[in-house]
């Protein structure tokens, strides 16, 4: 247990897992616990929200669970209203909800199109427009937005709304810290490249099709580093983002992806 964010109050939403193991919210949601903040933990699953409140409070930390869905204005506002209510303030807001479908611009509906971009980006939106009024009043906060290196180049696997909406959400970052730079509201994002979590493992498995961990070998031999990344290396991103470490970084975006967007890509 650390310090890095001592009786900081954090909510961090998707807070939980789709499946078995460790995803980049619940990475976050624990390693902001275990550096003395107290976590709102928010997903629409509520039982993979109480798995992470679980994880949390066997190590001693503390955390509460609330069920909601980001992409819906209201329970974005009674989220924040809950932490307020609970413990009087909000220093951290962790946005890391999302999904993907694939396909290009003639594989995808409409319908994929808007749940993607409202699950993805509407969600951002509608949560820093309900946590930031408070962060104001109490003279700052950090904000970190889980975003994608597939906002800012083209994967294998073609998802077109899913790297709009990440790319959207990197504009986003930009302009809200910018308008509430001198408020002192903080607000960067986080651009994972290729990890194996359990979103990606069971997207693989669902909407991709084929052999897992022969696709899992793939994306390792793609990467310079040698390997995919792991929830745990977003977290850190995300932690040093939200402590007072990174008191003079705003507006940016924060690349982890063991240098593939610098790097040359090699054939799986």
């Amino acid at each position: 247990m650390g310090d890095r964010i001592k009786d900081k109050i954090a909510i961090v939403t998707g807070a939980g897992s789709v499946g078995p193991g460790i995803g980049n919210g619940k990475a976050a949601a624990m390693l902001f616990a275990r550096e003395g903040a107290s976590v709102m933990l928010v997903d629409y699953n509520l039982d993979a929200a109480e798995e992470t409140k679980r994880l949390i409070s066997e190590e001693g930390g503390t955390c509460f669970t609330s069920q909601a869905d980001v992409s819906n204005s209201a329970d974005c506002n009674r989220i924040a209203s809950e932490c307020i209510e609970k413990w009087g303030r909000i220093d951290i807001l962790h946005n890391n909800v999302g999904i993907e479908i694939p396909g290009g611009i003639l594989d995808i509906t409409e319908d994929d199109w808007d749940r993607t971009l409202d699950v993805n980006l509407k969600s951002v939106f509608l949560m820093c427009r309900a946590v930031v009024p408070h962060m104001v009043e109490q003279g700052g906060g950090a904000i970190v937005n889980i975003s994608s290196i597939n906002g800012i180049r083209t994967l294998p696997a073609l998802s077109g709304a899913y790297g709009a909406s990440k790319l959207g959400m990197v504009a986003l970052t930009r302009e809200i810290a910018i308008e509430y730079a001198s408020k002192g509201v903080r607000c960067n994002a986080v651009l994972p490249g290729m990890m194996r979590t359990p979103f990606v493992e069971a997207s693989l498995t669902g909407a991709w099709g084929g052999d897992v961990e022969d696709m899992m070998r793939q994306r390792d031999a793609m990467i310079p580093i040698g390997k995919q990344g792991e929830s745990w290396d977003v977290g850190h991103a995300a932690l040093f983002l939200a402590s007072d470490d990174a008191k003079y970084v705003t507006g940016t975006t924060l690349v982890v992806d063991g240098g593939l967007t610098g790097g040359v890509q090699t054939a799986g």
